[in-house]
């Protein structure tokens, strides 16, 4: 113990001034000039500061680590939605359906997924998001598994199941990107919701090609729909496990309001209606084409004789694998195009996001029309026009999630996500790949049955997805003129939400 020698009184060590462990600690202290408390206060706050970087390194690289595993559920979503389109012939002959039984398979899961999309959009404005999603996970993947066992006269169950399936995708993919809008803002932000959304036609691709592939190897198609499930329930483990809970509008650090109040604000939202609007016309559209084109190019291989026409399965794969690595490859390709061009339009203009847009829909429409002319001759022409019209058509999506984070305030993301999906399959994909199939029966009816007036039925009924995506890009040109007015809006209130002072009605 080290004691100093002190005149005045009230010290607190004594009339030697003694202070315990003042040796150990190598501290001269004079009283009147150094308060040894106030170094401990410095040290702690120094330490705090210090730690800082250490806590912001962590909660990037946490954040970083849920963006990638949700953007991998995303990629299982798809991949298990497309499986039944990459094995569709065989599905056909093995319980004996027509076009039109075959899309009620899209139809139906598309159905249950927009009715339930409302429903998980409420939830996850209010509840835990991480429970939501992997319950989700874990119920379709229990759903695709056991679909795999459907005897071959009860079509009708595995109609059902791909309903049920619906149900748990739609919760996924309603709260999934309101999780990213919450970990990131601005740049990284729209970085990773690319990410996201790349793995739409990643899923998609590879769905095609695991139902092929798999169906090849196994000798049986029901295999195909073995695979997703196991991946769904690793899946949703990691999510429980790594996915932080962040809390809704965690950057800004805002309070939501209630659910009819955010129903009137997306409402008045014009960029959001007419961008919404657009995207039902982009859903239509992939959903019938990735539903009907392997098929359609088969049967154009048939008419050419260069290929048998199949009556027992397992049938040829061929197609559904190129059609596959295609939409992996425009997907990879249309974000980024969709992305760059987007960044050095902003340079130009700051309606850069709904004009890209526009200009991929319309650019795509010319070439879905000419994959209709080339099939007819060249199976490689018509790939190709595939190529190009599926990377304009991918260029959109991550940009059309970006403006919704743009033009909505974060505590009714979910809500408008949820909204946009509704609206999107309703008037899209929900209706697309039976009324593409019940178009093409009702053309063969009233002609001779035959190999050519299969495909031509056919061709003529997917010839409606190019005049839809036109409509498209006339929505997206239409969101562009209102894209400024409704993002100053949305930047303007939450400012003021995050006034703790101020009471705003949102």
């Amino acid at each position: 113990m080290m004691c100093l020698e002190s005149d005045e009184v009230g010290t607190g060590v004594g009339d030697q001034g003694c202070i315990p462990g003042a040796e150990e600690r190598g501290l001269e202290t004079l009283p009147g000039r150094m308060n040894p408390n106030s170094l401990d206060v410095k040290a702690v706050e120094l330490e705090s500061e210090s730690s800082k970087p250490d806590k912001e390194y962590n909660w990037k690289r946490s954040s970083v680590t849920a963006a990638g595993i949700l953007s991998v559920g995303n990629v299982l979503n798809y991949l298990d939605r497309y499986t039944v389109a990459g094995v569709l012939l065989d599905i056909q002959q093995h319980f004996g359906v027509k076009d039109s039984g075959a899309g009620l398979l899209q139809t139906v899961f598309i159905c249950s997924f927009m009715v339930a999309a409302p429903i998980f959009g409420y939830l996850g404005d209010r509840f835990n998001r991480k429970v939501i999603l992997s319950s989700g996970i874990f119920f379709w993947s229990a759903i695709t598994f056991s679909s795999s066992f459907i005897p071959k006269k009860y079509f009708w169950l595995l109609v059902l199941s791909r309903g049920l399936v619906g149900i748990g995708e739609a919760s996924y993919s309603t709260i999934a990107p309101t999780i990213i809008g919450d970990l990131f803002t601005k740049n990284t932000r729209t970085l990773m919701l690319s990410v996201f959304y790349f793995a739409i036609p990643l899923g998609s691709g590879l769905g095609y090609i695991t139902g092929s592939s798999v169906k090849q190897v196994a000798g049986d198609w029901r295999w195909a729909l073995r695979v997703s499930p196991v991946l769904g329930v690793i899946t949703g483990i990691l999510l429980l496990i790594f996915v932080p809970t962040a809390k809704r509008g965690h950057a800004e650090q805002l309070k939501g309001s209630s659910w009819i109040r955010d129903m009137r604000g997306l409402i008045k939202n014009r960029s959001y209606v007419f961008s919404s609007l657009a995207t039902s016309t982009v859903s239509f559209a992939t959903g019938a084409l990735g539903m009907w084109i392997p098929l359609y190019l088969y049967r154009a291989q048939v008419v050419q004789k260069t290929v048998e026409p199949c009556s027992i399965p397992p049938c040829s794969t061929k197609d559904s694998l190129i059609f596959g690595a295609i939409t992996c490859l425009t997907g990879f390709l249309g974000v980024i195009i969709g992305a760059g061009a987007t960044k050095w339009c902003r340079r130009k203009t700051q309606r850069a996001d709904p004009l890209v847009c526009a200009v991929g829909m319309l650019g795509s429409a010319i070439f879905i029309c000419l994959v209709f002319v080339a099939a007819k001759t060249s199976i490689i022409a018509a790939y190709i026009c595939i190529f190009a019209g599926e990377t304009l058509l991918f260029s959109n999506w991550a940009i059309t999630a970006d403006m919704l984070m743009y033009v909505v305030i974060p505590t009714r993301r979910a809500t408008a996500v949820a909204l946009q999906s509704f609206t999107s399959h309703l008037l899209g994909d929900a209706g697309s790949p039976y009324l593409i199939g019940f178009i093409s029966d009702l053309i063969q009816q009233s002609t001779t049955k035959s190999p050519l007036w299969e495909f031509l039925s056919l061709g003529y009924a997917l010839m409606l997805c190019p005049f839809v995506v036109v409509l498209g890009g006339m929505f997206f040109l239409a969101t562009a003129l209102f894209f400024l007015e409704d993002r100053e809006k949305a930047e303007k209130l939450v400012s003021q939400l995050m006034m703790p002072s101020t009471a705003v009605k949102v």
